[in-house]
């Protein structure tokens, strides 16, 4: 199964490369149809521009199985007479998780420019309140061009509403630690195309249905609110899964969530999760994540009527600069298949 788990880690660095802030996600959602393309599966863009592929369509009991591939970002919000750009976050941007970090600004008209997202003043040997509270009124993004005006920004095409795109900086280290930004979700992402394509080149025979959605506006509440098949029975976030103070996941195992800011999760499926993961000998933890909203929960809004559940490789500092690890990926792709084969 390793290369399996060297394809998921691998289409998680290419899609990873791929700028896909919520509102901006053509390119992420055409990467994925064309991967799985390449095996065969049946396929389609939603009306959304998320991606619903089906996975053995003449099985029984359909179950569906979402992760997102729409990350946090930026737009401007406004340019300021300087020619600096104030920013609005798409999502839960957070200002202190993207100062000085490197990003594009995507015009309406595909123009790209390079900037840094910087504190207003950011020299301290200038700047005797460098320390002062960080908020959207007080980061900016500089354009790695020569304005000075308003007007010099927007003769290059640079508008309001036009998208802000951070650098993930992606590395895998020699222990095999994945460290990224937007590790949430692109890494499940990657696991559930993973999930397709060993399905597909070991004739793996399933006895269910299985739906991949890949949604493209969960960072913003509503993601998996359409487009969900009305045949499924069972419905899984394949997201990220909590690490951090209180919790007893680490990023080497698969999280199983048992309750979030929306309820708990379904009984029967989280019974089975973990029945599944001791009898194949998964690394896993169960918790409580105290702020956290799912596609499910999306789903579950909209009207679906049936079994739900959320699972994920442990990731660290989310939103912010994560971290995972190859153990965790590994643990969840087995959490899905044992899940699916037993």
């Amino acid at each position: 199964m390793q290369k399996y788990i060297d394809y998921i880690v691998e289409q998680a660095k290419n899609l990873l490369s791929i700028d896909s802030p919520t509102g901006y996600t053509k390119m992420a959602a055409t990467y994925i149809i064309a991967e799985l393309m390449t095996m065969d599966v049946e396929v389609k863009m939603t009306g959304k521009g998320g991606v619903l592929a089906v996975l053995n369509p003449e099985g029984t009991d359909p179950m569906m199985m979402t992760s997102h591939c729409d990350t946090l970002g930026c737009m401007v919000h406004q340019i300021k007479d300087n020619g600096r750009l104030k920013m609005t976050p798409v999502g839960s941007t957070r200002c202190e998780n993207v100062e000085t970090e490197n990003c594009r600004i995507v015009t309406k008209s595909g123009r790209i420019y390079e900037g840094t997202c910087q504190l207003v003043n950011a020299s301290a040997h200038v700047n005797n309140e460098y320390g002062v509270k960080r908020s959207w009124d007080n980061v900016e993004i500089v354009i790695d061009q020569p304005v000075k005006s308003k007007d010099d920004v927007k003769k290059l095409g640079i508008a309001n509403g036009d998208f802000i795109c951070f650098d993930p900086r992606t590395t895998i280290t020699a222990s095999g630690y994945i460290k990224s930004r937007f590790l949430d979700d692109k890494l499940s992402a990657a696991i559930l195309l993973g999930f397709a394509k060993y399905v597909t080149e070991e004739n793996v025979a399933l006895k269910r249905k299985i739906y991949l959605h890949f949604t493209v506006f969960e960072e913003v509440g509503h993601g998996a609110s359409a487009s969900w098949p009305q045949d499924v029975t069972e419905v899984w976030s394949v997201d990220m899964g909590c690490v951090g103070e209180g919790l007893e996941c680490t990023e080497h195992e698969v999280s199983i969530c048992a309750k979030d800011s929306g309820g708990p999760y379904s009984y029967d499926v989280v019974s089975h999760m973990v029945e599944v993961a001791q009898k194949h000998n998964i690394g896993y933890a169960i918790d409580i994540y105290p702020s956290y909203g799912s596609d499910v929960g999306a789903t579950l809004t909209a009207g679906f009527d049936g079994k739900f559940g959320l699972i994920g490789p442990g990731v660290y500092a989310s939103h912010g600069y994560e971290r995972s690890h190859v153990d965790g990926v590994k643990n969840t792709f087995d959490l899905i298949r044992y899940y699916l084969e037993d």
